[in-house]
Formats: C-alpha cells, structure tokens, sequence
C-alpha cells in the first residue's frame, strides 16, 4: 500500500486540535465532512441522522454518517469510530515528542478517539486517491459515546444501510482484535432521612449519611467493591457521584443531621446476570442500613434505589464471518490477529445488539481519560494500514 502518512499525521494533528468533548461533537464533525469532501466524496452520501432527538441529554447534532454504495458485489461493511472526547481533553493541543503525540498543556489529549477518526479518514482518502474498488462501505461517526454510547445506542441500523459486519475503530493496540467485553448496568439510589439539630436533639433526626456509610461499608467487607471474583463469575463495581440533588455535597452543615444522600454508581461483568447480581446486592445493603439507623420513635429512612442497562456485554465466537475475516487480514499484513477481551464498553457493545457483528481495533492510544495520555504514531499508522486492509479486501 502506497499511504502519504504526511497527510494522515497532518490530518490527526487537525483533529486533536479541535474541541469537541461529549455532547459538543458539531465543529468536529464539520472539520471530518469539510476533509471528506476535499477528496472527492459526494455531499449526497454524508448526512447527519437524528439520534441528538433521541438521547436525552443535551447533545449538538446526531451522528455523522458516510453510505458509500461502491462498485462492486458484495455485503456491507460497517466502519465506526466516535467523535467525542471526554472533558479532561477541553483546550487539548497536540505536539509530536519523538514517536509519541502528546498534550502540550494540563490536559488530556483526546486520541480517544480522534486516533480512530484520523484513521477512518485515511482510509476514505486512500479508497478515492486511488480509486480502489470496493463494495458498500458504510461510515458511522458517533456523538456522546462516553457519556454512554448514546450514538450507537440509538442509531437506526436503515441509516447504516443495514451492514452485515462492523470494525470499530477505537482502543489501543491495533494488533489485537476485542471480540468480547462486558456490560454495564448504571444505578441511584436516594437516601431521605430526616433533619433535626445535631447538637440539640439528634436523636430526633435520621441521618442519610451514616445510612450510605453503612451500607457501603458492608459492600466493601464482603467484596462487592472494585474487583468481584464469586463462584466463578466476575466483575467490577464503583462508586462514582455522592452528594445532593443538585450536585452539591450531602448535607449543609455538622449541626445538621443531613436529611438527603444521593449516589450513583455503575456495575460490570461479561454475565449479564452477574451485572444484575452486584446492583441487587448493593440495593439489599442500603436498605439493610436503613433498618440500623432510626430516630427515638423508630422510624426509619426511606430507600429509593433505580438500576437500568447502560450497555450489554458481548463474546463473538470464533468461527464467525467477521471473526474470521478480521484475524485472516490482520495475520496477512504480518499482525498477531489475536483475539482478546476488554473491561470497558464500546460503541461494538449496541452495535452488537442491533445485529451487527462487530470487532474492534486500537489506534495506537494509551492511558485514556488522563492527564498522561498519548499516542503512539507507529501504531497509529498500522491502524490505517489494518483499516484500508479490511476495506478493500
């Protein structure tokens, strides 16, 4: 393959430039439509669906979709990668240290997944320059992927021209195929006590705080925090926001007993009903809590615990389609083709769901979502090399 990776770094340096964090993906999208257009894509096949009406959180414009219809016989290819950057990578500059491409500032650098966007661009741009035959080849540029994969959960498979298989592009190692990973399910629970003064009559009042304080304390004893390991089945718990309603701290003063606790949490497994298991155990322990911490009169506080499904876990056996054909790919450009599993979810995890058998692969980032983040350039070439490979095969 002839690639002008001047252009490719070019092009990621562009990307890494603009902000676009989650829910805010609009000037990033123009800068990918405005890249695809200068070579020759037509604007009839670029459009935006309307997943920002359907996720209900603010979010600038729906998915940024490419429905090539090709020219010649064969089954839908789905690409995807996301548009979005976590928060931490507000302001990002990029520069190249040796190697690497790093942030020149106190920021994270939003490889996630501009990595992954640079990487499908080079691909289109290697198809149009050299005007390679291909079958229909669809893709999909999604917004508010971390802030739950919004944009693959709530993508119409009609608008992706229903493809038979996916590649997504995001992760690190461009050399390993993701073909499992777990599943999420994202839980609250309200916690309404009763004020009185602390120093006059705390008896009188029932504390929110050592209700959470309790319960959670006895999660942490019997290993239902961070790291699960019970009778064979795995998975991860956490802890993520713990204050008031409004996003403040819990309660307003130590000379009141604090009448509210809110806390949002999330759990995870490859076992779909493992996930269950760990949000049931820590609604069963806020309401245990409940009953240790009473007022003079007995009463009790009121537990108010919600869980629902943030993503579905997903194991692609071997011997399927994609399986197949992306470990075959990867080993013929002299990759390992090694198929592993991955602890986070990914867009691949809805994309499954809808029907869509879907591998991933890296891009050359590490340690995302942190100040030390950074992109390895070697492997980011080899990603658009894995890429045009699997679309021009």
């Amino acid at each position: 393959m002839t690639i002008d990776f001047d252009i490719a770094l070019k092009d990621l340096l562009d990307l890494l430039s603009v902000e676009g964090i989650t829910g805010s993906e609009k000037n990033i999208a123009n800068l990918v439509i405005k890249k695809l257009v200068s070579i020759g894509i037509p604007k009839k096949y670029i459009f935006f669906d309307q997943a920002n009406k359907k996720i209900p959180l603010p979010t600038q414009t729906g998915n940024l979709i490419v429905k090539l219809p090709g020219n010649k016989i064969g089954k839908r290819k789905l690409f995807s990668t996301h548009l979005d950057t976590v928060s931490l990578c507000a302001g990002a500059s990029p520069k190249i240290v040796n190697n690497k491409i790093i942030a020149k500032g106190n920021t994270a650098l939003g490889a996630d997944n501009r990595g992954g966007v640079a990487c499908l661009i080079t691909m289109l741009k290697y198809i149009y320059k050299n005007k390679i035959d291909h079958g229909p080849i669809t893709i999909l540029f999604t917004v508010r992927e971390e802030s739950g994969l919004w944009g693959a959960r709530t993508v119409n498979i009609n608008d992706l021209g229903k493809p038979a298989f996916g590649f997504n592009c995001d992760g690190s190692s461009p050399y390993e195929l993701i073909t499992a990973a777990v599943g999420a399910e994202r839980w609250q629970v309200e916690i309404l006590g009763k004020g009185s003064h602390a120093g006059v009559s705390p008896e009188d009042g029932i504390s929110s705080t050592m209700v959470a304080s309790i319960a959670l304390s006895e999660i942490y004893k019997n290993g239902w925090f961070g790291k699960i390991e019970k009778n064979g089945k795995q998975g991860t718990s956490n802890i993520g926001y713990y204050g008031d309603q409004d996003g403040n701290c819990a309660g307003s003063s130590t000379n009141q007993v604090t009448d509210y606790v809110k806390i949002n949490g999330e759990s995870r497994s490859q076992n779909s009903q493992f996930v269950t298991r760990i949000s049931n155990q820590y609604k069963k322990s806020f309401i245990k809590a409940a009953e240790k911490v009473v007022d003079t009169n007995k009463n009790k506080s009121k537990i108010i615990f919600k869980n629902h499904i943030d993503y579905y876990p997903f194991n692609l056996k071997k011997n399927l389609e994609v399986v197949k054909f992306s470990t075959s790919i990867s080993k013929s450009i002299g990759f390992a083709g090694r198929t592993i599993a991955c602890n986070g979810g990914l867009d691949a995890n809805w994309l499954i769901k809808k029907n869509i058998p879907t591998i991933t692969f890296g891009n050359g980032h590490y340690k995302p979502h942190s100040i030390g983040e950074y992109l390895i350039i070697s492997e980011f070439k080899d990603s658009c090399l894995f890429a045009i490979a699997l679309a021009t095969a």
